[in-house]
């Protein structure tokens, strides 16, 4: 069953504002000033602003009275509107394949199939707005079984993401207000008018005197936002995208006949990439089904190719994925990501020398929703920051790490808080507890002393680390630190942390 993913962007005037200038403090309040002849009034405002009492719709001359310092920035909703289709065609890229444009403030996708990429819808929301907040973009996810239930609870929580269950969309959109339906904004104001607050009064409702007064505007968006009949989302696409596609006079649905066409599909887009001197790097395959619904199939490679049974491989063992309902009555293969490739002149000799390529392995792997990546080094002193993760078929790494000191083959994501008992300043633990199991400690090398990186976090500016080697009478050994020197409290607070496991 189709999931659909709406992401919204409380903040996007502002959002791109901060972007495009990084100067601007984190606490200067910013609103943005919409104009019409002689009117001005604030059409967004950041969450600094709002605080304040600055809200949209207020007058410009009053919010900058309750706010002395507010920064105000001429409105530009057609560079809203671009940075917002620029969102789209990143996400088309990571997320899904199908991927549209949802009103001015927010884009919609197609799941289906790809919350197992992710390691589940939960993780995969969490992921998708701990991204975007990276990229300095306040959202806000949701997911549901449709484009409307989905749009609406986006645009009504406060936290960043929520999971409506499968079959329970009236329960989790009946109390939203009507305004959410995406109706027209004349409509909403009448069926306010008529006392109508919420989407479930308004579904309640017989739908003849609606239609009667309002067109069949209004009971269409509840039949979507049910799921009573379908709302394709149209992908967004880049101009020069490369695409093929087949449409069929008669709907088509045996696997078999699938797969032909399939391959006939490969064989033109790889033609097409040959002319251009491009290797695909992420292929969709987009079925779109006699009921109006799409279906799409994500193909991904470690590095540029264009193989034709390597490519027919790759869909071949997911297109048994492919639902087709009531028939398919057009396929489209579209290259999403693309990177140059030349061809390269094979070498003769008497004895072949086969090297060693993993990019088959690694596409197999990627393709069944494994995260497959490097670890390159990082010159930081600072364990956690030591390390990056890179693309899996990139160059070669030539960095290094510094080998002076021992380091664990695992290394905790995050130290893990530890009871220890010590003498202080410069001895080793007699015994530790990690997660509730007693460990007493046999033999010990230490302290190694890593200093805060003052450059990176002013709050380091004093703080210290004395790492141990520690092992306990089972003969597993540990590295361990103390926050701090153990004897100035500025430099930490003397508290035992588990780093990491030796082999």
């Amino acid at each position: 069953m189709t999931r659909v993913v709406s992401i919204f962007f409380p903040d996007l005037a502002t959002d791109r504002i901060r972007r495009a200038d990084p100067s601007i403090p984190l606490d200067q309040a910013i609103a943005v000033i919409a104009k019409s002849g002689s009117r001005r009034w604030v059409s967004a405002a950041d969450d600094a602003a709002r605080r304040a009492g600055v809200t949209p719709g207020m007058p410009a001359a009053k919010a900058q009275a309750i706010f002395r310092d507010l920064k105000l920035v001429d409105a530009d909703p057609v560079g809203d509107q671009l940075a917002l289709k620029r969102i789209a065609l990143w996400a088309l890229s990571i997320y899904s394949p199908v991927v549209a444009v949802d009103g001015n403030d927010g884009i919609v996708m197609n799941t289906e199939g790809a919350d197992h990429l992710q390691g589940g819808e939960q993780k995969m929301l969490s992921r998708v707005a701990s991204q975007f907040k990276a990229k300095g973009l306040n959202a806000r996810v949701a997911i549901a079984d449709t484009w409307g239930a989905a749009h609406a609870c986006a645009r009504s929580i406060r936290r960043e993401t929520v999971i409506v269950g499968r079959g329970e969309l009236f329960h989790a959109v009946a109390r939203l207000p009507v305004a959410l339906l995406r109706l027209a904004p004349k409509i909403v104001a009448d069926l306010g008018t008529l006392g109508f607050r919420t989407i479930g009064e308004l579904s309640a409702t017989a739908r003849a005197p609606l239609a009667l007064r309002f067109g069949p505007e209004v009971g269409r968006r509840l039949d979507q936002m049910f799921g009573r009949i379908s709302e394709p989302i149209e992908p967004i696409r880049e101009a020069d995208r490369i695409d093929v596609s087949r449409a069929f006079a008669e709907p088509i649905a045996a696997a078999e006949t699938i797969n032909k066409y399939v391959g006939r599909l490969i064989q033109q887009l790889i033609g097409e990439l040959q002319r251009r001197g491009l290797g695909a790097r992420k292929i969709d395959l987009i079925v779109e089904k006699t009921d109006g619904t799409l279906q799409a199939i994500r193909a991904g490679t470690a590095k540029p190719a264009r193989d034709e049974a390597w490519l027919t491989k790759l869909f071949k063992d997911r297109t048994e994925k492919i639902e087709p309902g009531f028939g398919i009555e057009k396929l489209t293969l579209i290259a999403v990501v693309t990177e140059p490739l030349q061809e390269q002149q094979k070498t003769s000799s008497l004895v072949e020398e086969a090297a060693a390529d993993i990019a088959p392995l690694i596409d197999i792997l990627g393709n069944r929703g494994q995260r497959v990546y490097r670890i390159a080094p990082v010159a930081s002193d600072v364990p956690e920051r030591s390390v990056r993760r890179i693309a899996h078929a990139g160059d070669d790494i030539r960095g290094t790490w510094d080998g002076h000191w021992r380091r664990p083959i695992r290394l905790l994501h995050q130290p893990d808080e530890i009871k220890a008992l010590s003498l202080m300043p410069d001895y080793p633990p007699r015994s530790i507890t990690w997660r509730g199991r007693q460990h007493n400690v046999r033999k010990a090398d230490g302290p190694e002393r890593v200093f805060g990186e003052w450059w990176t976090c002013e709050s380091e500016l004093e703080a210290v680390r004395d790492y141990y080697v520690v092992e306990n009478e089972m003969g597993e050994r540990y590295w361990i630190f103390r926050s701090g020197d153990g004897v100035d409290p500025e430099t930490g607070d003397r508290k035992w942390f588990m780093h990491g496991i030796f082999g």
